[in-house]
């Protein structure tokens, strides 16, 4: 075998193109380490907004679409009356009449951007215990709460949401009164109004839904009260069900996402054909050379992909450190709210896996073609 030091040596031969090599494969781990990142990221945060023990009601029809929902007003105190099991907190039982809405808000001196904004009663906060009021008060009338993380949906600075800071909507004025935290989910893009508040504004006398939490985590009940009670045309769909539509709704994206990131490694790993069979051609004597001396074809194709190995792998390593520094953490908007961009375990195994595939597949071509000359002729090659 050629000792390792053998590849490390050619690797610093031309340090141009060792640049051009980790550079290269820093880019495309990168790259697929940002998609990994996006895609999981994205997957997680809608998964997490559903609670296994929380049903929504919703209207027949619009059981991926709480916008679109739309159920009678007595709904609430109906379900709550003949659904067995939900959970109570004194005398007042976890039902939570909700209306969603995708409208356009301002703060400070944006422009209005369009985001969700939910309707709620005190009930909320049972049916929702991940949420925690990090500062200031619940809504009310005239009064609302933002999750701390609704600034970056609106394109707007921490303090343009602050508590004590106003929001325009529908040409009111609102006073943000809070901000909650909802750690993990969509609901710390929204924007929370007292439910009576957002039903004269949208001139809305139905609800977009009602959130029930039960004891147990089975909707059989609820979904028997559905069946019984037709005149009100509503369906019950657990919460993790919800959310897990609505993440299949957005596979599409996570799909191109993933589609870029081949595209453009396809297109470095071209690139690498070029650079490594312009390092590896310019050696052909040399090669020749070596199996003069005696050591296989196997042998010198081994240090060979060493040699890419070691640089692709450098770069991996690159792109490990800047996705440290630079992603994680990275908040990313979409159309349901944000998520945080982490870099996972599997994140840096993602980056790795490709700076090996780049190392190896890049390797294999430019140095096979390097053996075909006939060695009398590839010992006169300069």
């Amino acid at each position: 075998m050629l000792p390792v030091r053998y590849a490390v040596r050619n690797l610093f031969r031309d340090p141009s193109r060792l640049l051009q090599a980790v550079g290269g494969s820093a880019l495309v781990c990168l790259l697929t380490m940002g998609a990994t990142a996006f895609t999981q990221g994205m997957s997680d945060v809608l998964s997490a907004s559903g609670d296994p023990r929380n049903v929504i009601l919703l209207g027949a029809g619009s059981e991926s679409s709480l916008q679109r929902s739309e159920i009678p007003d007595q709904a609430a105190g109906i379900a709550a009356g003949a659904i067995p099991g939900i959970t109570a907190w004194g005398d007042q039982l976890a039902v939570s009449p909700e209306l969603h809405f995708m409208g356009y808000v301002q703060a400070g001196d944006q422009e209005p951007v369009q985001t969700l904004l939910r309707g709620i009663s005190s009930s909320a906060f049972l049916t929702h215990p991940s949420v925690s009021l990090l500062d200031g008060e619940p809504p009310s009338s005239g009064r609302v709460m933002v999750g701390r993380l609704a600034w970056r949906s609106l394109g707007v600075s921490k303090e343009t949401l602050a508590v004590g800071q106003t929001l325009q909507f529908d040409d009111q004025t609102f006073i943000i009164s809070g901000i909650f935290a909802a750690p993990g989910t969509v609901m710390e893009s929204e924007i929370w109004v007292d439910l009576n508040d957002l039903r004269t504004i949208t001139q809305r006398e139905s609800l977009s839904g009602v959130v029930l939490r039960l004891q147990e985590p089975d909707p059989a009940d609820a979904q028997l009260f559905t069946t019984q009670r037709l005149d009100l045309e509503l369906t019950a769909v657990p919460e993790p069900t919800y959310y897990a539509t609505l993440s299949g709704f957005y596979a599409p994206i996570r799909t191109m996402t993933w589609i870029t990131a081949a595209l453009i490694g396809a297109g470095a790993l071209v690139g690498g054909f070029n650079t490594l069979y312009a390092a590896f051609s310019s050696r052909i004597a040399e090669l020749a050379t070596l199996q003069i001396l005696g050591y296989s074809r196997p042998v010198i194709l081994f240090s060979l992909i060493q040699e890419s190995l070691m640089a692709c792998l450098s770069g991996a390593l690159l792109a490990s450190l800047l996705s440290s520094w630079f992603l994680d953490g990275l908040i990313v908007s979409f159309s349901m709210g944000t998520f945080t961009l982490r870099t996972t375990p599997e994140v840096l195994l993602a980056g790795i896996g490709t700076g090996i595939a780049l190392g190896l597949f890049g390797s294999l071509p430019p140095a096979i073609r390097c053996f075909k000359p006939p060695l009398p002729v590839a010992l006169r090659s300069s």
